[in-house]
């Protein structure tokens, strides 16, 4: 019986492209949380072991293998700082934030020329404004998404992401030129929609709407360089976000699982680029929010 879950495990691990999501999205439910199948190894190694069977430790080095060859290289650490490197911080700030100013604070300390938040309600959002004023005087806001920079931006304006059956007020995607030391770059900061498991499987149709929406602007951006940042309710392994995902490279280094705060299952916040290099992601310690924020290093080339 090891044996027999060990190359079904494999089997998950390299093929999970092969579950359908015609039958409550259950492809992407599995990506979502396709690390974790690391543990079930652990679990049948356990077994194998108790039942001293040869069989079942030989059957284990196909899953084994499968997951090194998937994420064994996010263990690894990271390049050093490069010439050209931009730090970003990635966090949705919670529109139940008892302590804005805060988590301002926390943010700002981590020193990135770059803030992408999502979430923010007219109350608090003169306070992230007020806090970060003095380290970053640039910013835009569109709907509940802002951008905060060392450096000058110009060119703000909406991202329309929003999907057909949502009919009340609803604005979560911005795009901005940020004018760096090393040239101009187009910056987006996007909130997905939700999603939500059921028992009928994972309810995602309107994220996978927004994500299609979200790369086809990003498909027509001019500028050569993009920086995404955004809660986009989503893994990278997750086939929803393939509009994105297709479109641009992903965290080469760390796992950095953002949400929940209280026990990180997955990162859902996300920090992508085009014709440039996101480095080692990681998370920074928890504000006020139910996520953890993000960080990464962008090599431009």
């Amino acid at each position: 019986m090891p044996a027999a879950f060990a190359v079904l495990t494999a089997g998950l691990l390299a093929f999970h492209r092969a579950v359908p999501n015609s039958v409550g999205r259950l492809g992407s439910l599995l990506e979502a949380f396709l690390p974790w199948l690391g543990l079930v190894v652990v679990v049948l190694l356990g077994v194998a072991l108790l039942r001293r069977s040869v069989t079942a430790l030989v059957a284990l080095l196909l899953p084994v293998a499968a997951w090194t060859y998937f994420f064994g290289g996010l263990l690894l650490p990271g390049a050093g700082p490069g010439v050209h490197d931009l730090v970003v911080v990635q966090h949705n700030v919670s529109d139940e934030n008892t302590d804005p100013a805060g988590t301002a604070r926390a943010l700002a300390d981590a020193e990135p020329d770059l803030i992408a938040l999502e979430e923010l309600v007219p109350p608090a959002l003169p306070v992230y404004e007020k806090t970060l004023a003095p380290d970053y005087p640039y910013h835009t806001v569109r709907g509940t998404v802002g951008l905060w920079s060392k450096y000058p931006l110009t060119g703000a304006r909406l991202v329309d992401i929003k999907p057909r059956g949502i009919t009340e007020t609803w604005s979560r995607g911005l795009r901005s030129v940020v004018h760096t030391p090393h040239g101009d770059i187009a910056a987006y900061v996007a909130h997905l929609p939700s999603v939500r498991v059921r028992a009928s499987g994972l309810a995602s149709s309107w994220r996978d709407e927004s994500a299609g929406l979200l790369g086809r602007a990003v498909a027509a951006e001019k500028l050569k360089t993009v920086i995404l940042l955004g809660d986009l309710n989503g893994t990278v392994d997750d086939r929803g976000l393939a509009p994105l995902t297709s479109r641009m490279n992903v965290a080469e280094r760390g796992f950095a699982f953002s949400f929940p705060a209280a026990f990180p299952l997955a990162r859902i916040d996300q920090i992508m680029a085009r014709s440039a290099t996101v480095g080692h992601i990681r998370t920074l310690p928890p504000t006020g929010s139910d996520h953890l924020p993000v960080t990464a290093r962008i090599a431009l080339r």
